[in-house]
């Protein structure tokens, strides 16, 4: 089969390589799956650096997220099992923790309902109890994770704030349904945020990026509101300061939604079951900006760990459009 690999670590686009290797075998618990899609995500490009929490050992294939296709011809999504990643035709998963494709989407779209969404749905209902009529602020709200907040936040009810960086970003964000659109490259986010909610400020602030993004936060979040860390695309990871979350009385949350797969199984199957019933009333529908074949890979996983896309890039080893 074909399948991109990893030798050493770096920059995807120098790193990566399309090889003629065998198919994985299944150790035990694991299933084969065709992977039917892979979509991008900020840890493929941090796994190919070498800077992810977890390292594969060298050469790995990476591709954390799929929809697949299993041996008795069920539709599913996995995270895949590393070093046996989804850009290839071929990876592997727990079998344990499949589950069910939802019918109405097709394979990019589902395979980005997974760890996108489900962060999504952890982080603003689990972690930060985010209620109708609050306002939600989302950086990088045209991105892979921060659309699914988007849309995640207004399915709740919420009043939505999106922060993005230049026009094209900006039009995807209103599309998905912002309350407010701020341009991080020439707008004042805290002077805009201040000024949107009458001087109260955020009170949810979901943070995929650290930084000076966080940074930005800490001065505009609402009395009793709460920052949600869900990562550090910026590659800066900020140092809060607690005495200033003590005077103003807000939260700083983590969240590591992988955890809950391995702690609470469960809550991610009725986190599933939950995306599953939101896709089919219409009110969430995961943003795939483009989609490219097996030897497009490398050069979008590029483009994403340089902060050039939006939405998901799904990456199909047939080559078929779905």
């Amino acid at each position: 089969m074909q399948a991109w690999r990893v030798h050493r670590n770096g920059e995807p686009g120098e790193v990566m390589r399309l090889e003629e290797t065998d198919r994985p075998a299944p150790g035990e618990g694991q299933v084969l799956l065709r992977v039917r899609a892979a979509n991008i995500n900020f840890p493929d490009a941090l796994l190919c650096r070498g800077q992810y929490q977890v390292r594969p050992p060298l050469p790995f294939t990476p591709g954390v997220e799929i929809c697949g296709e299993t041996p008795d011809g069920r539709r599913v999504l996995a995270t895949a099992a590393l070093p046996h990643g989804g850009f290839a035709e071929y990876a592997l998963a727990d079998a344990a923790a499949l589950l069910p494709a939802p019918e109405p989407l097709g394979d990019a779209e589902a395979a980005a309902l997974n760890i996108g969404y489900q962060t999504g749905w952890f982080g603003l209902h689990r972690r930060a109890r985010l209620r109708a009529g609050e306002t939600l602020l989302v950086h990088a709200a045209a991105g892979g994770v921060g659309s699914a907040a988007v849309q995640l936040g207004k399915a709740a009810g919420a009043i939505v704030i999106g922060v993005v960086s230049g026009p094209q970003k900006a039009s995807t964000a209103a599309g998905l349904g912002c309350d407010l659109v701020v341009d991080r490259r020439t707008d004042d986010i805290v002077a805009a945020v201040k000024e949107f909610t009458g001087g109260r400020g955020a009170d949810v602030v979901y943070d995929p990026v650290g930084g000076d993004a966080y940074a930005k936060s800490a001065k505009c979040v609402a009395f009793e509101g709460r920052i949600v860390v869900v990562g550090f695309a910026s590659g800066v990871v900020p140092t809060p300061a607690l005495n200033h979350a003590l005077v103003k009385n807000y939260s700083i949350l983590g969240l590591h939604w992988g955890l809950y797969r391995t702690q609470d199984p469960a809550a991610v199957r009725a986190c599933h079951d939950e995306l599953g019933r939101l896709v089919a009333q219409g009110a969430i529908e995961p943003l795939v900006s483009e989609r490219v074949g097996l030897s497009g890979a490398a050069d979008a996983v590029q483009r994403v760990a340089d902060g050039a896309s939006t939405g998901r890039i799904a990456v199909l080893p047939t080559g078929a459009e779905r």
